[in-house]
């Protein structure tokens, strides 16, 4: 049960809410807790405004959810391993996370999620936006998921983060050599938590089909992408200082959109372990 101080105000059907009545920088209690975990298992993404963390406080709050995961990409928060920069510099032209993807799919163990709070928005654009994969999977036909029943998936991260992946050479990515991760995992996963099926493959990071070769899995990936961006499975979330996004790599896919040139966008971006994905 959600505790009666906590107002839920859901942004689309299908994923994603917001939060109120909530100070992340306190120390919260287990009955707090657990009402943004089921809240996180219910809509895929819980938003919050008008918070004010420092690094450790940040830290503190992923804590209570789970073990934090260093990224090995990301150029790290000066003094906080813990915490990844995600930055856009007025004079860049390219963001990260451009495209539609789910977090660490390329590991063994795949983060349960990220939790993203905002330091510098531009004044205007910048959103990000979520899409449910339970949604999804649901959506589709009896046929296709009888077939993706029986498939798995190689997702990686060379071609992403690797030394022959495309860089701006602006230091905001980097240690190219450790991108040797490959994974397989269930094209149609039940959530550890929730127990729900959703689809999990994403363009970012999904190569092919286990047994597959990448050009006879093309086809039927690029299906179910354009079936996953369809815009009743979605949200868009508008950051302003102080907003906080806390999604589920299990559940959803996310993009930021890159439509704010000349201007700063300085994120900080905690990602937290997961488990085995089934």
């Amino acid at each position: 049960m959600i505790s009666n101080a906590i107002e839920i105000r859901p942004s689309a059907g299908a994923v994603g809410a917001e939060l109120h009545g909530i100070d992340l920088a306190q120390d919260l209690s287990g009955e707090t807790i657990a009402a943004i975990r089921a809240a996180l298992g219910q809509w895929g993404v819980v938003f919050f405004r008008d918070q004010r963390l420092s690094e450790a406080r940040h830290i503190a709050l992923a804590e209570r959810f789970g073990t934090i995961n260093i990224n090995r990409f990301f150029r790290a928060v000066e003094g906080w391993p813990q915490i990844a920069e995600v930055r856009k510099e007025p004079e860049q032209t390219k963001n990260i996370g451009g495209g539609w993807h789910t977090d660490h799919s390329y590991d063994q163990i795949p983060a349960l999620g990220s939790i993203l709070y905002a330091r510098e928005v531009p004044a205007f654009g910048g959103d990000t936006m979520f899409a449910s994969m339970y949604a999804a999977y649901d959506a589709l036909s009896d046929g296709m998921k009888h077939t993706l029943g029986g498939l798995r998936a190689v997702h990686s991260s060379r071609h992403v983060f690797g030394p022959t992946a495309q860089r701006d050479g602006d230091g905001r990515l980097g240690n190219a050599d450790a991108a040797t991760q490959d994974a397989v995992h269930p094209v149609v996963i039940a959530h550890p938590e929730t127990g729900r099926k959703a689809l999990y493959v994403n363009p970012g990071f999904t190569i092919h089909f286990e047994g597959w070769t990448a050009e006879e899995s093309r086809g039927l990936l690029e299906t179910l992408y354009r079936h996953a961006m369809r815009p009743e499975f979605s949200c868009r979330f508008t950051w302003r200082d102080g907003s906080l996004a806390f999604w589920d790599n299990r559940s959803t896919w996310h993009l930021a959109v890159n439509d704010y040139h000349g201007q700063r966008r300085l994120m900080h971006r905690i990602t937290l372990e997961g488990v085995a994905l089934h």
